[in-house]
């Protein structure tokens, strides 16, 4: 059975940082691609970034760039998020999710595993 959970999530201010985890189990990371997206209230979910499966090759939407940073850790299985000089536009519940052997896909009909969510909140 697989599993991604993320944690990490929590509120912050305008300028903070935090680092989101998604820990996977039932699958071995090294074999997908993961990425992170997010949904604010009333919005579509949206791509943040994701990391290709063999050539580590990571990707960015615009407004994240500078500021967010996707890694992987495959000894842990885990992926990690870490989000500096966060806005109040970045507020939303961030997901976890993977995609076998893929190349990093902004689409998130592409990812085949998705986790739960975790709450980031950025006040003004």
């Amino acid at each position: 059975q697989v599993q991604l959970v993320e944690s990490g999530g929590g509120l912050g201010q305008a300028g903070d940082s935090l680092r989101l985890s998604c820990a996977a189990s039932g699958l071995t990371i090294s074999n997908y691609a993961m990425a992170w997206f997010r949904q604010a209230p009333g919005k579509e979910r949206e791509f943040v970034a994701a990391l290709s499966w063999s050539h580590g090759n990571s990707y960015y939407r615009d407004s994240v760039k500078g500021r967010f940073s996707i890694s992987r850790d495959n000894a842990k299985n885990t992926v990690y998020l870490q989000m500096n000089s966060l806005k109040p536009e970045d507020t939303a519940v961030y997901y976890c999710a993977a995609d076998y052997r893929g190349y990093g896909s902004r689409r998130s009909v592409d990812y085949e595993y998705w986790g739960q969510g975790t709450q980031v909140t950025v006040s003004s």
